[in-house]
C-alpha cells in the first residue's frame, strides 16, 4: 500500500509539471514581435517589443526554477529524504509539536536556502534589466530576517496548535482545527493592514488637497464612509504600481502605491478607487473570505479523513506514522483538489472584478478607469494576448482587452 500511495504521489507531481509546461506552451504561442492591431494605441512598437521580451525571460526563468524544484522534490521521494528528515528529527525529540515544527523548521530553511539565488536573480538581474527593480540590498536582507520571524512565530504557532488539536481532539481534530483557522483568517484580514504591513511598508494617511478631496467627494456620493485612505511607499522595492482595499467594518481602508500617485491623473486614481469601493460595496470582501473559509474546511475534513492513516507516513519513507509525515504526505495528495478549487476561486474572482468595473463605470465614469488599466498594463509591461486557457486556470482578473472591452457598454 505504502509503494502504491507512493506511485500515485509521483505520478501526480509529474502530470503537474507536465500541464504547468502545456500552459506556458499556450501561452507563449500568442506571442510575436510584430504589434497586434487589436494592441495598437495602448502599446508602441518599442514598448511592445519590451513587454514581449520581459515575459519570455520570466517564462524561461520560470521554467528553469519549477524545473529544478521538480526534480528535487521527485528525488527527494525516490531516495527517501523525507523518511531521513524524519528519523533525524526522533532522534532529538519525540514531543509531537517540537518533532513537526522541527521537521518543517528544517525543511522550510533548505527550500529558502536553495531558492534565495534565484529570487536574488529574479530580483536584482532580471527586474533591474527592465527598470522595476528598486530594492536595495539592505531593503532585501531586512526583508528576509523579517520574513523568517513571522514565519517563526505565526506559522510555527498556528503549526503547533494544529498538531495539539490532533493529539488532543482525537476525530474532531478537523473541525477544531478549522474553526482556529477560520478565526485566524478573520483576524489578519482585519488587523493585516494594520500589524504586518508596517513591518515592511511605511503608510501614511493621504495628505490633504485635491486628490483627497476628489476621492472623499466620490465616496460620500457612493455611499461609503471613508475615514482611512493611505500612501504606501511601494517604490522602495519596486516601480510598479498598484492599490487595495483591506479590512472590513471599522477597520476597513484603502491603501495607494505611491507609484501610482505618481503614474496616474486624479480621474484616474478615483476610477481606480471606485473599482476598489466596488469591491466593498458589492460584499466581494466578505465573500472571498467565506469561500477561504469553505476551502478550508474542505481541505481539513478531507485530511481528517485521511491523517490518522499510517501508509501516509510510511510513503514518504517514515518508519513510525506522525502528524507531520501524513500532513506532508496529504498536502502532495491534495494538490489536483488544490488545482480544481483555484481554477473555480480565479473564476469567481474573475466575475468580481467586472462586477468591480461596472460599479466604478457606474458611479463614476468609464473613461478614466480604461485610461488607468491601460497605463498599468504597459507600465508593467503586462502580457497583454494571454492563452484563453492560461488566462482560464492563472488570471484571476480578466485580460485588458477584455476589461477594456466590457468597459465600453457604460459610455
Amino acid at each position: 500500500m505504502e509503494n502504491t500511495l507512493l506511485y500515485i504521489i509521483v505520478a501526480l507531481i509529474v502530470l503537474d509539471y507536465i500541464f504547468d509546461r502545456v500552459m506556458d506552451y499556450l501561452n507563449a504561442s500568442r506571442w510575436s514581435n510584430k504589434l497586434p492591431d487589436e494592441l495598437k494605441g495602448i502599446y508602441d512598437e518599442e514598448k511592445y517589443r519590451r513587454s514581449q521580451e520581459y515575459n519570455r525571460v520570466n517564462m524561461r526563468f520560470g521554467i528553469i526554477t519549477s524545473t529544478l524544484s521538480f526534480l528535487l522534490i521527485l528525488g527527494m521521494l525516490v531516495f527517501g529524504v523525507f523518511g531521513w528528515l524524519d528519523g533525524w528529527v526522533r532522534s532529538y525529540t519525540e514531543h509531537p509539536v517540537l518533532m513537526a515544527l522541527l521537521f518543517f523548521g528544517v525543511l522550510g530553511l533548505v527550500s529558502d536556502f536553495l531558492g534565495t539565488p534565484f529570487d536574488v536573480y529574479g530580483t536584482f538581474v532580471i527586474e533591474e534589466k527592465f527598470g522595476f527593480n528598486r530594492t536595495t540590498p539592505k531593503t532585501y536582507i531586512f526583508d528576509k530576517i523579517k520574513g523568517w520571524i513571522l514565519a517563526l512565530i505565526l506559522g510555527g504557532g498556528v503549526l503547533a496548535v494544529f498538531v495539539w488539536f490532533y493529539n488532543t481532539a482525537g476525530n474532531l481534530f478537523w473541525l477544531y482545527a478549522w474553526i482556529f483557522a477560520s478565526a485566524f483568517s478573520l483576524f489578519m484580514a482585519m488587523f493585516y493592514s494594520t500589524l504586518i504591513v508596517p513591518i515592511f511598508n511605511k503608510q501614511t494617511p493621504l495628505e490633504e488637497g485635491e486628490l483627497r478631496k476628489a476621492i472623499e467627494s466620490f465616496a460620500q456620493k457612493a455611499g461609503f464612509k471613508l475615514d482611512n485612505i493611505f500612501v504606501i511607499d511601494g517604490s522602495k522595492r519596486s516601480s510598479k504600481a498598484n492599490a487595495y482595499f483591506s479590512g472590513f467594518g471599522p477597520k476597513k481602508r484603502i491603501v495607494l502605491f505611491d507609484t501610482l500617485i505618481k503614474e496616474h491623473t486624479t480621474e484616474e486614481l478615483v476610477a481606480v478607487l471606485a473599482h476598489e469601493i466596488g469591491h466593498y460595496k458589492k460584499k466581494h470582501t466578505l465573500k472571498g473570505i467565506f469561500i477561504s473559509v469553505l476551502n478550508t474546511g474542505i481541505m481539513l475534513y478531507l485530511l481528517g479523513l485521511f491523517i490518522n492513516r499510517p501508509e501516509l507516513s510510511m510513503a514518504l519513507g517514515a518508519e513510525e506514522a506522525s502528524f507531520h509525515m501524513g500532513i506532508l504526505a496529504f498536502a502532495l495528495l491534495y494538490a489536483p483538489v488544490s488545482l480544481l478549487l483555484g481554477i473555480l476561486g480565479n473564476r469567481i474572482s474573475r466575475k468580481y472584478e467586472y462586477e468591480a468595473d461596472a460599479f466604478a463605470a457606474g458611479k463614476y465614469n468609464p473613461e478614466p478607469l480604461q485610461e488607468a488599466l491601460k497605463k498599468l498594463s504597459v507600465n508593467h509591461l503586462s502580457n497583454l494576448r494571454p492563452h484563453p486557457a492560461y488566462v482560464y486556470v492563472h488570471y484571476s482578473h480578466p485580460p485588458l482587452l477584455k476589461r477594456l472591452q466590457f468597459l465600453e457598454k457604460f459610455k
